[in-house]
């Protein structure tokens, strides 16, 4: 057994981005400075999209992505098997969110799901890449289409990931990422909103500054005014110019990041090959998937139980996710039954996610390895 805890996830944070925060902290500008646009831009650079909208965290973003949209009322389509941001998003901005059950081999919401929820209060889907695995957007794009609905791309999990040979960032009217420090990159805390629609980047910006029509750069200066009008109802979203300098140095590793997550990825499914009381990830060919976790689904083996074995042995292995449905506020106010799910349902009970970070030596990954192989002795 290990001696140490191994967790499913770990930030790394070198000397190269300390350096870069510590210039920040002893320039001028430690907030809404030169280092957002910065930002900003280099992220769309990579991810091959005109504008960025930098914010303090990935929830702000997909707040910010919604609100920019400006509908007062209806539904938006998206997965109940994803963190409760998404479905929240639409929640603070006057719709309700309306569940479409997932596909059985990636976990993506499923199209011909996403078909028999669509009426004539939909106004958006919303589609989450879970894991880092795009989700089929030519079928979703089609759905879009024949109804005139909005595309968010919830890709919290999938910045660097490609679809048919594209970087995920332009397929949706709106695409977010997250820079939390169990994702690809790290701000700390911290999201990014980008489009190729230049009236909604406008729009977004405002709304991450208390709907402020001014920058806060415009109003500072021997000739700036002090006059500024606060065009929209918004919140304080502002990310600071070092968590954008600490971005830009670790979106200069990304493509590292990656390799690396992939080379364990090839690890775990050489280790675990031929075990039957596990089902390994499935990654479609027409994709780039880039690992922001791997799960395995459990085959007669007791989830629960196979938990809190794997942590007595020092693995943190979790759980992504609990269905939104289930949560209580969604309960009291929504009501759904979990059997109009079955796939999430399923899914649910058996699946667990395990360590996987680019500072995971290989040893880290062998010792999962054997840690899964005698807990499943154990618990069959």
């Amino acid at each position: 057994m290990r001696k140490t805890f191994l967790p499913y996830a770990l930030h790394w944070i070198d000397d190269d981005d300390i350096a870069e925060v510590v210039k920040v902290l002893k320039s001028d500008w430690i907030t809404t400075g030169p280092k957002i646009k910065e930002f900003e831009d280099s992220v769309c650079t990579y991810v091959g999209c005109k504008y960025g909208v930098a914010v303090n965290s990935g929830t702000s973003a997909l707040d910010v992505a919604v609100a920019s949209l400006g509908l007062e009322k209806g539904e938006v389509i998206t997965t109940p098997f994803t963190f409760a941001a998404s479905a929240n998003a639409a929640l603070f901005n006057g719709l309700k969110p309306v569940f479409a059950d997932i596909k059985k081999d990636t976990h993506n919401i499923d199209p011909k799901e996403i078909r028999k929820k669509v009426t004539s209060e939909t106004r958006a889907i919303m589609y989450v890449d879970f894991a880092g695995q795009p989700c089929d957007i030519r079928e979703i794009g089609e759905i879009s289409a024949e109804h005139d609905l909005y595309l968010l791309e919830d890709a919290a999990h999938a910045l660097g990931a490609e679809y048919e040979g594209r970087k995920i960032g332009s397929f949706a009217h709106i695409t977010v990422f997250s820079f939390h420090p169990a994702k690809h990159i790290t701000t700390g805390e911290g999201g990014m909103c980008v489009t190729n629609d230049d009236e909604l980047a406008q729009k977004m910006k405002k709304l991450r500054n208390h709907g402020i029509d001014a920058d806060t750069r415009e109003r500072y200066g021997r000739d700036a005014s002090w006059a500024y009008d606060i065009r929209f109802l918004s919140r304080n979203y502002r990310m600071t110019d070092f968590q954008a300098a600490l971005g830009i140095s670790q979106l200069k590793k990304i493509e590292r990041f990656i390799a690396r997550r992939q080379e364990i990825v090839k690890i775990y499914r050489e280790g675990f090959d031929g075990i039957n009381e596990i089902t390994l990830p499935y990654v479609k060919p027409n994709v780039r998937h880039v690992w922001h976790l791997y799960t395995i689904v459990l085959n007669g083996i007791n989830r629960d139980k196979f938990f809190k074995t794997m942590r007595q042995k020092n693995i943190g292995v979790n759980v992504h996710y609990i269905p939104v449905y289930r949560h209580g506020y969604y309960k009291q106010r929504f009501g759904l039954n979990p059997k109009d799910f079955p796939v999430t349902e399923d899914l649910f009970k058996r699946i667990i996610t395990l360590p996987l970070f680019p500072k995971m030596s290989d040893q880290d990954a062998f010792d999962v390895i054997d840690a899964v192989k005698e807990t499943v002795k154990e618990l069959k």
